[in-house]
């Protein structure tokens, strides 16, 4: 007796077999045999028409044939048309099976022409899929192509979506086909529909309108014309909309970004009145200390890898705040009240750190790869896309600065860092131990800048230079917020990423930091205690 398996084993080639047949049977009966015919035996002219037929009838069993025919499955024996897949033939005509196959064949030539009629009448009749994104690339396949012909088949994908962004494809389609049309009623109703397009591409069709050819216009029907200007106004009214929405998130997101690089400056120089030039070099290790654990979960975890960025949060304020606690015990301690020596010594500490991450990781930029969850982002207008990175930092920065409020107002280390920063000596007097505070407060300050590198990491690569790009701005931020000031960092870091995005629109980047530099310059020279009055340590002298 024969095994079970050996059995399916056996006839397994023959139930495929069998299927293929039942397929092509089926793709053959949906068109009519003088379409057929015309498919594959008629001149370039008859082709295109009999596929533009097959496509406005809308019905889906035909696509298995145009598919196949798009495949070069179809082929010839003197008026026979045949379907060949491996060695099983059908007759197109009849839908039934031809054993043994007829010899000679040929087959079916397509010149570019009808290759491109036909890759849009396959596109019309996927958009009777089940599956969305069947639909949603076919919409995008007929934008490219579509013509009258297929007018009824988008008109009934219309009527049944139920998809918003593939019915407004499909709308779009059917008005940039119907712009071409002869009855003037019919391209005034395509504009009118154009008009609510949120495509930025919608403006190239209707530009074309309004144009001139010397003194003439390119459309000699003054409707068309007026109606095409309306509707162009209208589109160009909500792409600016949308661009500037773009151009807000643009500037908070980088205000997010200098934020997360200045608050930890804020703590060790707005607090503590120390220069720390090696703070970019802290921001520096946060995002190679991410850049472990990422590596780490990919060799030990990888089921979990997509919760690195948990774990790498605190691993880069710890990794951070140890190197901030030993840099201020082991050198800033002994200058305090020396803002010379200390920035010279931080500078030198700055090189040390930076070199010793390129002996230790290489010159080379290394990458950070973000979680899945932080991949794509929110397409809250056809020319707007709010990328989920970007919505993170801004998220994690308004937790940090929450977090550190807290601390600061809520918390014993708080009252002591605050108690200090206003006055030192009342504040030993009444027993507070003075230098245990200034490690925990430049530990704290350090950690914060380790949480920024993190946060950097998921936006850009990490390099032994990452830290440069930011300690200017940083210094920028602090000292226009006013010294001591955590309010006036948020405010100065928000003002400064919304107005650099602005101008940058209007002027270039270039152009665009010169007007700031400029800006901050001149304010600093009217107001030198900055946004905020000055309080803190310097305040004393």
């Amino acid at each position: 007796m024969i095994p079970p398996a050996e059995a399916f084993r056996r006839i397994a080639p023959a139930l495929a077999g069998i299927l293929v047949l039942a397929a092509f049977a089926a793709g053959a009966q949906a068109i009519a045999p003088e379409l057929v015919r015309d498919l594959a035996l008629g001149e370039n002219d008859a082709k295109v028409k009999a596929i533009a037929g097959v496509a406005a009838s809308g019905d889906g069993g035909a696509l298995p044939l145009l598919q196949a025919l798009q495949d070069g499955e179809v082929q010839t024996a003197g008026d026979t048309v045949l379907q060949v897949r491996g060695g099983t033939a059908v007759d197109l005509a009849t839908g039934k099976a031809i054993e043994p196959m007829p010899e000679p064949r040929e087959e079916v030539v397509l010149n570019n022409r009808v290759r491109r009629e036909l890759a849009t009448a396959i596109a019309a009749l996927k958009l009777t899929s089940e599956d969305r994104a069947t639909r949603l690339a076919a919409a995008m396949e007929l934008q490219r192509g579509a013509d009258e012909e297929m007018l009824p088949a988008i008109r009934r994908a219309a009527e049944r979506e139920q998809d918003p962004q593939i019915r407004g494809l499909l709308a779009l389609c059917r008005a940039t086909i119907e712009l071409g049309s002869q009855d003037k009623t019919t391209r005034v109703g395509a504009i009118r529909a154009l008009a609510e397009s949120r495509d930025p591409n919608t403006r190239t069709l209707l530009l074309p309108l309004l144009e001139r050819n010397g003194a003439e216009f390119a459309e000699p029907d003054s409707d068309v014309r007026a109606e095409a200007e309306l509707s162009l106004r209208a589109i160009e009214s909500r792409l600016a909309t949308g661009e500037m929405i773009g151009r807000v998130f643009s500037g908070v997101s980088l205000g997010s970004i200098l934020l997360l690089a200045a608050l930890g400056l804020a703590i060790t120089y707005g607090l503590m009145g120390v220069i720390n030039m090696a703070h970019g070099e802290l921001i520096m290790v946060g995002a190679y200390a991410t850049y472990v654990v990422q590596n780490l979960f990919r060799s030990y975890a990888p089921g979990a890898f997509d919760l690195y960025l948990v774990a790498a949060v605190p691993v880069a304020f710890a990794a951070a705040a140890a190197t901030g606690m030993a840099l201020e015990r082991g050198v800033i301690r002994f200058l305090y009240g020396r803002p010379l020596e200390t920035l010279l010594a931080t500078w030198g500490i700055s090189l040390v750190l930076i070199q010793t991450m390129r002996t230790v990781f290489g010159a080379q930029n290394v990458q950070v790869e973000n979680p899945a969850w932080m991949s794509g982002g929110v397409h809250l207008l056809s020319n707007v896309v709010l990328p989920y990175s970007r919505i993170f930092i801004i998220a994690f920065a308004a937790a940090v600065v929450t977090a550190i409020w807290l601390l600061l107002t809520r918390t014993r280390l708080g009252l002591f860092v605050r108690g200090v920063t206003q006055n030192r000596a009342m504040a030993s007097a009444l027993g507070v131990p003075t230098g245990r505070v200034d490690t925990y407060a430049f530990g704290l300050g350090s950690g914060v800048a380790g949480l920024s590198g993190c946060a950097l990491s998921q936006i850009g690569n990490v390099g032994p230079d990452l830290g440069q790009s930011y300690i200017v701005d940083s210094f920028m931020v602090v000292v226009l917020g006013g010294v001591g000031q955590l309010a006036g960092t948020v405010y100065a870091a928000m003002g400064l990423g919304v107005a650099n995005k602005f101008l940058e629109a209007w002027s270039g980047a270039v152009l665009a930091k010169i007007a700031l530099l400029v800006f901050i310059i001149v304010f600093i020279q009217k107001r030198p205690q900055g946004l905020f009055a000055l309080k803190g340590r310097m305040a004393d002298a």
